[in-house]
């Protein structure tokens, strides 16, 4: 996997960013800004660097005003590395991902609990581990079921009473049976 790859999944602004525009398609700062609080300095400083790193691509450039409005996409070499990982059946690239992915979320939570306003309860913050025994048919239609909960959730725009949770779902490799 790409190092530059890596960076930005480990980069708590970064992958709220990259999830956004591959949600959508494509997005421009503008859109950006309005559905997660970051200063427009930062936001703008992390685009560039994005699309400079090849994660992102500018697909198109409006004028607006004087200014030129960016329209921004993920590259698609991107999501072939990633498909490549899978046709490739590579754990060590999967491990490397998912690592990545682990740390993004142990910054956004070293983050909070620095914070000195945390409220445990009123925050909704946790986690948990449910070990259940299931079929891959079962699993992928459990999967389906809260993946569609969440779906209806990530359309919400920013309003007073809500703030910004990021939900991730870690499905664990099958383990060995003992014997």
């Amino acid at each position: 996997m790409n190092e530059k790859i890596m960076e930005c999944f480990t980069n708590p602004v970064q992958c709220k960013l990259f999830i956004e525009i591959q949600r959508k398609g494509q997005a421009t700062a503008k859109q950006l800004a309005k559905v997660h609080d970051i200063p427009h300095a930062t936001l703008y400083r992390h685009l560039k660097k994005m699309t400079v790193n090849g994660i992102l691509k500018v697909v198109e450039e409006n004028q607006i005003r004087g200014t030129v409005e960016k329209v921004y996409a993920v590259t698609d070499d991107l999501l072939v590395d990633t498909n490549k990982m899978m046709e490739e059946n590579n754990g060590q690239a999967y491990l490397m991902l998912f690592t990545q992915f682990i740390m993004g979320l142990t910054e956004e939570f070293q983050e909070y609990a620095s914070r000195s306003d945390i409220n445990l309860s009123q925050d909704v913050t946790g986690f948990t581990v449910a070990p259940v025994y299931a079929s891959a048919d079962e699993l992928t239609t459990a999967l389906t079921k809260i993946g569609e909960i969440i779906t209806s959730l990530v359309s919400n725009k920013k309003t007073p009473e809500r703030c910004l949770h990021n939900i991730a779902i870690i499905t664990t490799p099958p383990q060995k049976a003992i014997k």
